[in-house]
């Protein structure tokens, strides 16, 4: 299989947990089947390779959310990066030319394009597989997969096919409707739209030469930023007379919100917390290194991590999107390539943060301009470059680096570091890279 995931979001509806570097697709609220926490883009790659060992994915997504998808699935994956945020037409073009150009994939291979953040079994990639091999029998330009709705929702958009078999042509779309125009979809045997589709690889890259001046891979992502915002929904999929869509009828939910997280999330509580025997109907998720007790809570959900504490009944947590984005705070946690970033305390002049790179792995060869870092190694071994010197680190070593020096530093075993950045100045903008080879 040939498949592309679409990794975005903008972090807002599972704040604190998510932020626009870590949006829901990283936080770690499942488990993996040796009892692990995972996160959903690490279920969704092990339920596709369990189906498919084969499966080449390609994850599309934004800079920012890069070195999340690295940190977590290391080099299982290619990733097609943005080079900013076009929506989805522009972002499964770029996908879908990085498939033919640089990866090589023919213009008559099957390709399905899935969104990365549904909670489904595994019965779903095995309807995304046979999506593909009806591609290929080339009954329609587009194969959708509609989601059998459980019932009238208002949320959802939906296609109505002109039959009630598994596999029927597409009559019409429908936007999302109030729920007496949803209960009149579904005598019409109308399918959530879930947006996931499948196409030969030609078809699309015919299609988009026909909407944009492009050559090949690189020259469309020299001219990404000055693409239209529009989704492939509108782009293609409405305007396309030969489609088709495979119903579904097995597992699907949409998580976008801590009411529907709390329903598949491995536990009730994960980190320090503790519920007295009169809660209920209640989940907490702590990532602070200090505990909560909750006492007679009912249909609550509480998180609370660095960036924020979220105490909410679940039915209003679908709708603090507009209240988070009132709350403007810098991300206090990110994951890297090589490990995580923790921010431990924040003034004005400093900032104190503590730095884990794992074993084997080594950060960027760079500088910044406007500060100076101070690292205290607190475990491990590793060893630091500044200004192309290298130094042994051990525990309890210090390290002072100047405003403008180069610098970088490779973990041997298990890495953590406190880092103290001084300066008037202290931005993720100040950074310089630097080509570097072990």
């Amino acid at each position: 299989m040939n498949i592309i995931l679409l990794s975005g979001g903008s972090g807002k509806r599972l704040w604190p947990l998510s932020n626009d570097v870590r949006s829901k697709q990283f936080i770690k609220l499942f488990k993996d089947n040796d009892g692990n926490y995972e996160s959903m883009v690490q279920r969704v790659y092990r339920q596709i390779t369990e189906i498919d060992p084969d499966a080449k994915v390609t994850i599309a997504t934004s800079k920012s959310q890069a070195s999340a998808i690295h940190n977590q699935l290391g080099g299982k994956v290619s990733i097609c990066v943005e080079p900013c945020r076009r929506d989805t037409f522009p972002a499964i073009l770029l996908a879908a030319s990085y498939l033919h150009d640089e990866l090589g994939v023919s213009e008559d291979e099957g390709v399905a394009v899935c969104p990365v953040d549904p909670y489904v079994d595994n019965s779903y990639y095995e309807y995304v597989r046979k999506m593909e091999m009806v591609v290929k029998q080339g009954t329609a330009n587009l194969t959708l997969m509609g989601i059998e709705p459980t019932y009238p929702s208002e949320k959802y958009g939906y296609i109505i096919p002109t039959t009630d078999h598994e596999i029927s042509p597409v009559k019409e779309f429908k936007e999302k409707p109030d729920t007496e125009a949803a209960k009149d979809y579904l005598r019409q045997n109308a399918l959530w739209n879930a947006g996931v589709f499948a196409f030969q690889l030609g078809y699309l890259l015919d299609k988009a030469h026909s909407m944009v001046e492009f050559t090949d891979y690189r020259d469309l992502y020299s001219k990404y930023e000055t693409l239209t915002k529009i989704s492939f929904d509108y782009a293609v999929v409405e305007k396309e007379s030969s489609i088709q869509v495979m119903r579904y009828s097995g597992s699907w939910k949409d998580v976008g919100t801590w009411n529907m997280m709390a329903e598949v999330m491995a536990d009730d509580v994960k980190g320090r917390a503790v519920m007295d025997d009169t809660c209920e109907n209640t989940q907490i998720i702590n990532e602070l290194n200090i505990p909560i007790l909750a006492m007679g809570c009912r249909d609550m959900v509480i998180a609370a991590s660095g960036d924020g504490i979220l105490v909410s009944d679940k039915e209003r947590s679908g709708y603090m999107k507009p209240l988070v984005e009132k709350i403007s705070t810098d991300v206090m946690y990110a994951e890297k390539s090589w490990g995580t970033y923790t921010v431990i305390d924040a003034e004005p002049g400093s900032m104190t943060v503590k730095v884990s790179i794992r074993a084997g792995e080594h950060m960027s060869y760079h500088s910044h301009d406007y500060r100076e870092e101070v690292w205290t190694v607190v475990s491990g071994n590793g060893i630091a470059t500044v200004d192309g010197m290298e130094q042994r680190l051990r525990t309890g070593d210090v390290i002072t680096i100047a405003a403008g020096c180069k610098h970088m530093v490779e973990a041997e075993t298990d890495l953590d570091i406190i880092e103290v950045q001084i300066g008037e100045a202290i931005s993720a903008d100040d950074k310089k890279k630097f080509d570097w080879k072990i």
